[in-house]
Formats: C-alpha cells, sequence, structure tokens
C-alpha cells in the first residue's frame, strides 16, 4: 500500500478497532491492514495500537494521529467536491454554525432552503467560538470581526441595542430619567453562556462609557427569556433592536434612555480561504447576504 493508503488502513483499523473488519472494509486482507500499519508505525517511530488476541486499541500516540488523518482526509474531500463541483449547481450538506441570536435569522434561512432544496442544511447554534476548518464547517456567522488568515469574511448588516420595559412595568416603578436610577429597578441580564459574564448594557454620558454596577434581578443565557420577561412586566432588558422591533410597533414594549444607550455591533460571515469555494458555500454566502443588505432590524 501507498503512503495514503497505509493511513485509510489505519484510520478503519482505528474506527472499527479490528484489522479484520478493517479490511473487510477495504477489500483486502487483515494481514495486508496490519502489515501497513506495522509499516507506518516503524516510519513514524511510534506504536499507534496495543495489541492483544482479541482486540486492539490505540496508543495515547495513536489517537493523537487518528485526529490528524481525519483532517488530512476531510481537506481530500473537500478538494474533491471542489474540482468535481466547481461548475455544478449548489447540493450536498452544508454546516453552518451561527449564534444563538442566529435563532432570529430562520425567516431568511427557510428562505434559502425554499431556493436550494439539493442543499442538506445542518445549523449548530452556539455562542461559543468555533474552529470553522477543524470541526468542519462550510460557514460561520458571528457577531463582530474575527481574525483568522485561513477564513475569508464578509460583513452581513449591523444592529443595536436598546433599553427596553413593558408599560406595566413602567407605570408601577416608573419611566427612569437617567441611567443613575437604573439602580432602583429591576434589571433583566443576559450571561454570555461559553464566558459565563454577563453582557454589558452599553451606557454612555455625553460620548463617554458609563460603567454602572446594576441589580442582576433575572439572568439568562438566551435571548427569548429575557424578551418574555421583559414584556411580562418583570423588569428592564437591553435587547437588540431587530428582536424588540415588532413589540416596540405593537406597544407591549416602549425604548427608554435612547440618549443614553449607544453601540453598533456588526453579523459576519466566514468561510474558509478558497481559490474556488464550493457552489453550495458561494450560494449561502450570497443569498444571506442579499437578505441581510439592510440593517436588521
Amino acid at each position: 500500500m501507498d503512503h495514503l493508503g497505509a493511513l485509510g488502513a489505519f484510520v478503519q483499523a482505528a474506527e472499527t478497532r479490528s484489522f479484520t473488519e478493517a479490511g473487510r472494509r477495504l477489500g483486502v486482507s487483515s494481514s495486508a491492514i496490519g502489515k501497513a500499519v506495522a509499516r507506518l508505525e516503524e516510519r513514524l517511530g511510534v506504536r499507534l495500537f496495543h495489541r492483544s488476541t482479541r482486540a486492539i486499541t490505540l496508543t495515547a500516540e495513536g489517537s493523537l494521529f487518528l485526529q490528524r488523518c481525519h483532517r488530512v482526509f476531510a481537506e481530500l474531500e473537500v478538494a474533491e467536491r471542489e474540482l468535481t463541483q466547481a461548475a455544478g449547481k449548489p447540493q450536498g450538506k452544508l454546516r453552518i454554525s451561527l449564534p444563538q441570536l442566529g435563532v432570529r435569522l430562520m425567516p431568511h434561512l427557510i428562505a434559502f432552503q425554499q431556493a436550494y432544496p439539493a442543499i442538506e442544511l445542518e445549523l449548530d447554534f452556539s455562542d461559543r467560538l468555533v474552529n470553522v476548518i477543524e470541526e468542519g464547517f462550510d460557514a460561520v456567522m458571528r457577531i463582530g470581526e474575527v481574525q483568522d488568515s485561513r477564513l475569508v469574511m464578509r460583513a452581513l448588516s449591523g444592529f443595536s441595542h436598546r433599553l427596553v420595559a413593558a408599560p406595566s412595568y413602567l407605570a408601577r416603578h416608573g419611566m427612569p430619567a437617567h441611567p443613575l436610577e437604573l439602580a432602583t429597578h429591576a434589571c433583566l441580564h443576559y450571561r454570555y453562556p461559553t464566558s459565563g459574564k454577563l453582557d454589558p448594557w452599553p451606557l454612555v454620558e455625553r460620548g463617554e462609557p458609563l460603567h454602572l454596577d446594576l441589580p442582576q434581578t433575572a439572568v439568562t443565557n438566551a435571548i427569548d427569556p429575557l424578551l418574555a420577561m421583559a414584556e411580562a412586566g418583570q423588569g428592564i432588558a437591553c435587547l437588540p433592536d431587530f428582536v424588540v422591533a415588532e413589540a416596540i410597533a405593537k406597544g407591549s414594549l416602549l425604548a427608554l434612555l435612547a440618549s443614553y444607550v449607544e453601540d453598533r455591533r456588526t453579523l459576519c460571515i466566514l468561510w474558509p480561504s478558497s481559490r474556488q469555494p464550493l457552489p453550495k458555500i458561494k450560494a449561502f454566502v450570497n443569498f444571506i447576504a442579499q437578505r441581510l443588505a439592510t440593517p436588521m432590524a
């Protein structure tokens, strides 16, 4: 077996924990698998498997090498798809990672599904900073710019935050006229699930940030519960404008302290750099960029 074939033999043996089963999958004998693995171990200078009469198990070095091999074969698969699909129509599985706020983009994602039925969409909603290439994502959507030379970035749209409260809450507790008055109000906060940090409220006065120790009446790691609590009159929340736009329009929430709230955040899409992006990635980027060409609110 050549070098790549030896890697394939190792991966199959590692995944099946059997030279016999690996040989069956590859259409060769178990002894051929064993010899290929032995030559690979000799070339690398390490043992990849613990062997017994009943089973084989990976060594620590073998486990690490298996992860590397998976990346190698994943890159080969992408290269093959680039060559075979470069001129073809968008199709196949498309893995996209989005922040939790991306749930609010579902109308756009559903529209994409309807426009490209040959694409199998797999969505991962998480605020953690995923490794696009190593975790096998085709593209990620993130808030703010991400510096990675292996990725191409395109800014999509922007949004701001608003302080909001229900009319029923303000009727009971009054409308704050200055951020300092928030100390006597029920404040509803968002906590990042990955870092555990509270999302700071972007309060300013005369262009200078205000760092206030606000009450933590309720804290959640998801946006929708904050919206629900605010609409139910449980306190004041700081939420993206596109999340509260409908509630403000129908009067279930009121914006407050607008002149003291100042921020601007950008939603970006990133994908692995390539001279010829796969049609499915190109289609997704162009579609979403067109849909989000205007502010999200």
